[in-house]
């Protein structure tokens, strides 16, 4: 009988991963054994450790991999190269300041989730939870989970492993989607729309995977790379396998056609989630997009650059054309997150060096820019004209675009920042958008795709007029209804169990008062909604714990320092932007 011989695994490179998933895994047993009193500071604590953990093993594993390059691991299904080190840091760091927004409680000590997520809204025992004061505190563990394997994703040589890491970060996300406090029909189908969608892209793209397993033999990105560089019989298999795994990578980071899921889900999920996912999740899959194109699919560069440009162009063209028309402002994000996609595709495309640093780069500027604008419409909230404690009663999110309306009077220095991610969005300069397009587009050029950059130039101009509109809507547009001492007045936190006495917190609406009949749909009593709907007069911004504040700084702080001094940053990234086989 032949002796076991055990695997040499090198833990050293993994410790990033574990570290985070170990932490995902204690936070399910702090669910179970964890009295109800401590479980948010024990998840809160728990979850900040282990991402600033991450970081700090990304740091440690930094010297190394740029001295050798990098390195396999588990028997080459994972590489620990130079764009892993630099997506993983950038993942954690997102995750941490994503943390920050799950946890802060902004009206009446209430955070962004349901008290329980497998009430039917509306009914009385999603009323009897809310009296209760119950907290979703699992959504911590979900966070890890999912970024967990949004680090595995991008480092995975196989495709097995691209497989499985695409689930593990999905499935926490699909149930993130659903979990919001208010609104809880929207947000429903919301996670209904994503699960749906990506159970789609991801069938499609392991039907891709069997096809090139069929055309190679194996599932190692070296040995396909190797088999596309000999001829075959079996070319059309290689194609067509090639598209459908390309289809389930685009789906994951919205590029057009496969965008259709992005505006609904970004809306309807809970607004801390939308950062979450809207940041982090186009890191994973760019990273991942560009290792299998780079890595694996070099030989097909020119099969797969007519595809890679035309879907960069519709959805470069598509998400600035849609975001001109929207009034709500997390559509408009979202709209916007799609058009930014086209942008990074552009270095994508460039299929040169500089484009691996460019694409790296971008996406942390976009990723920090991101989650500081999403944590911002967490804050502007709707304001109901009853008082409540001598302070005016605190409802949900205000979302629509003209609630903004003389925020820069009212709320000057909110105003002032999310102008701030609004220019970086639009790429002027001394702003981290601003250095990110021109490094994509620059890449573009040298890489021979400048019609590509032409066209990225044009619309980031078109796009600028729906974040000006916005800027001018802040500052020089007179809010509905504004007294001559401006249009709200702030409300701290705590005034949010106003909105319970007034009726608003029960689940009602978060987010814009449209008025479509949303809000009496999800809401308790229709009754209720339709007295309350009247009632609704201006906004207001609430400080919550400075959870939320403290996030958004760091945000601001990043998107002004890679903007003004970039250089060190790209030089960090550029020293160690080289994917291995």
């Amino acid at each position: 009988m032949t002796a076991f011989t055990p695997p040499d695994i090198a833990w050293g490179p993994l410790v990033p991963v574990l570290v985070v998933l170990l932490a995902a895994v204690a936070g399910v047993l702090v669910e179970a054994f964890v009295p109800d009193r401590l479980r948010r500071p024990v998840q809160l604590g728990l979850s900040i450790a282990a991402l600033a953990g991450a970081l700090v093993a990304v740091a440690a594993l930094w010297g190394g991999v740029r001295r050798t390059g990098g390195t396999d691991v588990l028997g080459g299904s994972l590489v620990v190269d130079g764009p892993t080190l630099v997506l993983q840091g950038t993942l954690a760091l997102l995750a941490l300041l994503s943390v920050l927004l799950f946890a802060d409680r902004l009206t009446g000590g209430e955070d962004a989730f349901a008290p329980s997520a497998a009430a039917v809204p509306g009914s009385d025992y999603e009323e009897v939870a809310r009296r209760k004061g119950l907290r979703q505190t699992e959504v911590f563990p979900l966070l890890l989970f999912a970024t967990g394997g949004m680090m595995i994703f991008p480092a995975t040589a196989d495709l097995l492993t691209l497989f499985v890491a695409l689930e593990v970060l999905s499935l926490p996300l699909y149930l993130l989607a659903g979990l919001a406090r208010r609104r809880r029909l929207l947000s429903q189908e919301a996670s209904m729309k994503y699960f749906l969608l990506g159970a789609f892209a991801s069938a499609i793209m392991l039907f891709g995977i069997a096809l090139l397993y069929g055309y190679s033999g194996s599932v190692r990105f070296a040995d396909i790379a190797a088999a596309t560089s000999a001829p075959s019989g079996l070319d059309d298999l290689l194609l067509v396998g090639a598209v459908l795994l390309l289809v389930g990578l685009l789906f994951k980071v919205g590029a057009v056609p496969f965008h259709m899921w992005t505006p609904d889900v970004y809306q309807g999920a809970p607004t801390p989630v939308t950062a979450f996912m809207a940041a982090c999740t186009k890191v994973a899959a760019f990273g991942a997009l560009l290792r299998v194109v780079y890595v694996m699919l070099p030989g097909m560069s020119w099969d797969l650059e007519v595809v890679l440009w035309v879907v960069a162009i519709l959805t470069m063209v598509v998400g600035t054309v849609a975001a001109l028309v929207q009034t709500d402002v997390k559509r408009l994000l979202a709209y916007s997150s799609i058009a930014h996609a086209g942008f990074v595709l552009t270095g994508v495309v460039a299929l040169d060096q500089s484009g691996v640093t460019g694409v790296l780069f971008y996406l942390l500027a976009y990723g920090a820019t991101t989650v500081g604008a999403f944590g911002l419409v967490t804050l502007v909230r709707e304001r109901g004209a009853g008082d409540v404690d001598g302070e005016p009663a605190v409802l949900g999110e205000a979302t629509r675009l003209s609630q903004w309306a003389g925020l820069g009077r009212s709320h000057p220095v909110l105003a002032v920042t999310f102008t701030l991610f609004l220019l970086s969005f639009a790429g002027i300069p001394l702003t981290a958008g601003f250095t990110g397009k021109f490094a994509v587009f620059t890449a573009a050029v040298e890489g021979g795709a400048w019609p590509l950059a032409l066209v990225g130039v044009l619309s980031s101009v078109a796009a600028a007029f729906f974040y000006v509109r916005i800027i001018v809507l802040m500052f020089f547009t007179e809010a509905a209804g504004a007294d001559d001492g401006g249009s709200a007045r702030p409300v701290p936190a705590a005034v949010g169990g106003g909105a319970t006495a007034a009726g608003a917190a029960d689940g009602t609406a978060d987010g814009p008062a449209d008025p479509a009949p949303v809000a009496a749909t999800e809401a308790a009593p229709a009754a209720v909604a339709t007295a309350q709907a009247p009632e609704r007069a201006g906004t207001t911004v609430v400080a919550g714990e400075g959870l939320t504040l403290v996030a958004v700084g760091v945000c601001a702080v990043l998107t002004v320092v890679l903007g003004v001094a970039p250089q060190p940053v790209l030089d960090a990234i550029g020293s160690v932007a080289v994917l291995l086989p």
